[in-house]
C-alpha cells in the first residue's frame, strides 16, 4: 500500500486503521459476533466521524459474521451514507460472503474481492 500516510492505533489489537488522506481502511476481526459487534460498529462510526470520505471495512481475514455483526455493518453503512462517506466492504471468506448474500447486505453495500479493487474505481465484485 504505497503512499499510505498514517496508521492510527485502535483501542484493541483487533482493529488496524490505516489512512491515506481521507480514505480509511480498517481491518476487522476474524470473527464478528455478539461479543464484539458493538465494538466493530463503534470503530467504524469513529472513523466516519473523523471525516473519512471513503471507509473500507476489510473483512478479508474474517471467517465468521453473525446477525449482530451484520447489524453493526448496516448501521455503520447508514451513518456513512448520511455523512456522505462511501462505505465499501472487502470480503473473501465463503461463510462471510454467504451471510452477506442471504441477508441482502451485498445488495446494499458494495462488496469487493480485494483491497486493491476496493481502493480502485472499478465496479464491485
Amino acid at each position: 500500500m504505497d503512499g499510505w500516510c498514517r496508521e492510527v492505533e485502535a483501542s484493541t489489537p483487533e482493529f488496524r486503521v490505516v489512512w491515506d488522506g481521507s480514505v480509511a481502511v480498517v481491518t476487522l476481526p476474524e470473527e464478528i459476533d455478539v461479543t464484539n459487534a458493538d465494538e466493530v460498529r463503534e470503530q467504524l462510526l469513529t472513523i466516519i466521524n473523523q471525516g473519512a470520505t471513503v471507509l473500507i471495512a476489510d473483512m478479508s481475514r474474517s471467517t465468521f459474521c453473525d446477525s449482530a455483526g451484520i447489524t453493526a455493518l448496516v448501521r455503520a453503512f447508514r451513518r456513512a451514507t448520511e455523512s456522505g462517506t462511501k462505505f465499501r466492504l472487502v470480503a473473501t471468506g465463503p461463510a462471510v460472503l454467504r451471510v452477506l448474500e442471504i441477508t441482502g447486505v451485498d445488495r446494499l453495500i458494495d462488496v469487493y474481492e480485494s483491497l486493491s479493487e476496493a481502493l480502485g474505481s472499478g465496479a464491485p465484485g
